[in-house]
């Protein structure tokens, strides 16, 4: 081709049509770009728009937690049982103590001094430089907060921190543990009303949300910051007498060592006019501010085991019985104690009268049955009154009474006193609870409709007339037994009678919960003269030991087998009860006692009579006067009534004569001066009727300590003696005039104990007269 036509046609050049070429490829691939461009910020910010907000703002601020105060637990009288105080949480920024060039080694040295704290453990801490936050101390008290905020001040550390929270205090440690239960190391309650309030106790933290920078601390020149208001929690007033808590438990605990009770024990005292629980104890106790920590002895055997995995467990397993309520957690056959119900029904549905006669020759064989069904008293009670029957605790009698209701009748009244909950299913085992305001309450223990009311068969229909064959909680009974003698109401427990704003203003108040009408006013009376007679009356009366010179107590003895524990240890075991209820003209208050597995080798035969109502005596002697009841005396009762001993100092002898005389004492006078320079035992002491008082005129009171006798098995007498020749006196709780045998169960002070001249000795002196499991 000539130049000529080169410049007319001339050809198309390679770096044109590249560049057509990548203009159209980088259309396309600019389109492609942006459309995958645009559907990852779609996916972004429109689908995933939430999720990676919040990344965002978590990189951006830091939030701080602003914990609320946890309400308070008061008893009804506004004593605190259970309380929060600041304490501090020490905590270390290892992405900071690295920035700023802190002394990791100098920081971990110290704390470890400070907080006792492994070394190691926080140096390793230190080293997690890529974090922003780690704990090392949780709820230091304040007296060690400000040692390591001296430290931190004097280094300038901004690598270690404090940071406010709360710890719970439990200012009567042990007392009414299983009640008020414990808190978790976040606050959060773990049992008792602790547990079942929690939200209400908690309230609602406040927060504070401020920037922070790419180290993951807070930024120091920016006026971000933003509070969100919390709201303290709410506080409890309980039903819970603090008062009569501690004489029952301090009764309780002198009853397991008495009757070297192996399962522990439990009662409750309730109002009988509300459902109010007044108190409510479950043994072993655990002090709350160290829930976890376990008696000594169950220390012992576990520091005892060789290998490891077998000592956590038996210290989870130590852990688990101290921190059950067997109040409310466990079921048990009530025995005779249920007695009170079968002749509530009996009285109400008009099949029995107080006047009716029932023959006991010893047993009874009813339908269904192969063999006899025995009374306690296996030799019989013959012929005998209804309130007989009822004092005598007698079996037969009640399974008589039993049938007279019948089985349709019978389940109608058990359901109908709140022991279990109606089915259309006739065939369903059947279970029921009282649904007191507690965690963890067990349901009942009852047979199906179809097995209890087969009209071939008696069986559980007699055996349940005396409280066997079947399993309710010691709350279900006393709430039953509580009906019984208010005037026939079933009333709802319940332990919290009114939660407080955190400025102390009523947020909320519990009226006392009318469940239904059971039996008759005219009923209840009927079956509390009844009840009155069961302990007033000291010869025929099975509950004479819960006797209290002055007072009007009615109440039941129960026996029954632990037949669980019996099919585990293949050995008969028992839980002895007695429930006492008081002002018999005016109930005002029922306690429940039940002892669970007391030893046969203790030196008192296991019953309710012998053991379960000389602690419920001991308990009530307590509890009435201190709820105000005003004991009031026959002639007979004045006798032998306690008596307070008077101050004679400075008086002359024949005045002091007079005084103790008229006291109901007698005195015995040691020196020639004219004038008593002291005197033993010590003024307004109680002591027992007729007891000598010595009187020292110008000599020196004695000082060497005597040891104590061993009283157990003693007359009543020949205890008192005992005790005034070593210079001791005693007080005692019991039918200390009844004219049967009547000896010494237990004493306050036990046997060999060093003790002071005028010492006085509480103990328990029991009718021993009827040996029977009743």
């Amino acid at each position: 081709m000539t130049e000529r036509n080169r410049k007319q046609n001339p050809p198309t050049t390679p770096n044109a049509m590249m560049l057509r070429r990548t203009l159209f490829l980088l259309i396309v691939c600019g389109i492609a770009a942006f459309l995958v461009l645009a559907a990852q910020l779609f996916n972004l910010q429109i689908i995933h728009h939430d999720f990676y907000e919040t990344k965002a703002i978590d990189q951006q601020v830091r939030e701080t937690r602003v914990n609320a105060a946890r309400g308070t637990i008061y008893d009804t009288n506004m004593k605190i049982l259970a309380m929060s105080a600041s304490v501090d949480d020490i905590v270390i920024n290892p992405s900071a103590i690295k920035k700023n060039g802190e002394d990791a080694e100098l920081i971990a040295r110290t704390l470890s001094e400070i907080l006792d704290i492994d070394y190691d453990k926080i140096l390793a801490k230190t080293a997690k430089t890529n974090s922003g936050y780690q704990l090392i101390a949780r709820k230091v008290e304040p007296e060690v907060a400000k040692k390591v905020q001296e430290f931190k001040s004097q280094y300038k550390l901004s690598g270690v921190q404090i940071e406010e929270n709360s710890k719970r205090y439990y200012p009567y440690s042990s007392l009414a543990c299983q009640v008020i239960g414990f808190v978790g190391t976040d606050n959060t309650g773990l049992s008792g009303l602790e547990y079942y309030y929690n939200k209400p106790l908690t309230g609602v933290s406040g927060t504070t949300v401020h920037a922070k920078n790419a180290a993951g601390t807070d930024m120091l020149f920016t006026s971000f910051e933003d509070y969100y208001d919390g709201e303290d929690g709410k506080s409890l007033v309980t039903t819970i007498d603090s008062t009569i808590q501690y004489y029952m438990e301090k009764q309780l605990l002198q009853a397991v060592e008495d009757y070297d009770v192996q399962n522990g024990a439990a009662a409750i005292a309730m109002n009988v006019k509300t459902g109010g629980i007044l108190g409510m104890v479950s043994l072993d106790n655990y002090d709350l501010n160290n829930y976890q920590a376990v008696s000594e002895a169950a220390q012992k055997k576990i520091d005892a085991m060789s290998d490891e995995a077998a000592k956590q467990e038996a210290l989870a397993a130590a852990q688990q019985r101290q921190w059950r309520n067997k109040a409310i957690n466990d079921t048990y056959e009530p025995g005779s104690t249920f007695k009170i119900i079968t002749l509530s029904m009996g009285l109400n549905d008009g099949v029995i009268k107080p006047t009716d006669s029932f023959y006991c020759g010893g047993s009874l064989l009813v339908t269904g049955d192969k063999t006899p069904r025995h009374c306690w008293k296996t030799a019989g009670h013959g012929s005998q009154t209804l309130t007989q029957a009822l004092q005598h605790s007698c079996n037969v009698a009640f399974m008589q009474i039993g049938l007279k209701v019948g089985a349709e009748r019978f389940y109608d009244y058990c359901e109908a006193f709140g022991l279990m909950n109606a089915s259309d299913d006739p065939t369903a085992q059947l279970t029921g609870n009282t649904g007191v305001d507690l965690p963890g309450e067990s349901g009942s223990l009852w047979w199906s409709h179809k097995v209890f009311c087969n009209p071939d068969s008696k069986s559980q229909l007699a055996a349940a007339s005396f409280g066997q064959t079947f399993n309710i909680t010691p709350l279900q009974l006393i709430t039953a037994v509580s009906a019984c003698v208010n005037g026939g109401k079933l009333m709802k427990p319940y332990l919290v009678k009114e939660t407080l704003n955190p400025d102390g203003t009523v947020a909320s108040k519990t009226e006392p919960t009318l469940v239904r009408q059971v039996i008759s006013e005219e009923t209840s009376k009927a079956v509390c003269e009844m009840l009155e007679r069961v302990v007033s009356d000291k010869v025929e009366g099975t509950g004479k030991n819960a006797y209290v010179a002055g007072y009007r107590i009615g109440g039941k003895t129960g026996t029954s087998e632990n037949v669980a524990k019996e099919a585990e240890t293949g050995q008969k075991q028992y839980i002895v009860s007695f429930i006492g209820v008081a002002p018999m003209d005016d109930p005002q208050i029922a306690v429940l006692v039940l002892l669970d597995d007391p030893s046969s080798d203790c030196g008192v035969y296991v019953s309710g009579g012998n053991m379960g109502a000389p602690t419920v005596a001991k308990m009530m002697t307590d509890i009435l006067p201190y709820m105000g009841i005003e004991a009031k005396y026959d002639s007979s009762e004045k006798q032998v009534a306690d008596k307070t001993v008077p101050n004679i100092t400075g008086m002359t002898q024949a005045e002091a004569q007079k005084k103790a005389t008229d006291s109901g004492l007698t005195l015995r006078i040691v020196g020639s001066g004219e004038k008593v320079t002291a005197q033993l035992p010590a003024a307004n002491t109680v002591v027992a009727a007729g007891s000598q008082m010595i009187a020292y005129c110008g000599a020196e009171v004695p000082t060497a300590q005597v040891t104590m006798p061993n009283l157990s098995g003693m007359s009543y007498a020949l205890a008192r003696q005992t005790l005034a020749n070593y210079g001791l006196y005693v007080r005692a709780t019991g039918p200390v005039s009844s004219p049967a045998a009547v000896t010494v169960s237990s004493q306050s002070i036990g046997s060999g104990t060093p003790v002071k001249p005028g010492t006085v000795v509480e103990v328990t002196v029991i009718d021993t007269s009827d040996q029977g499991r009743y």
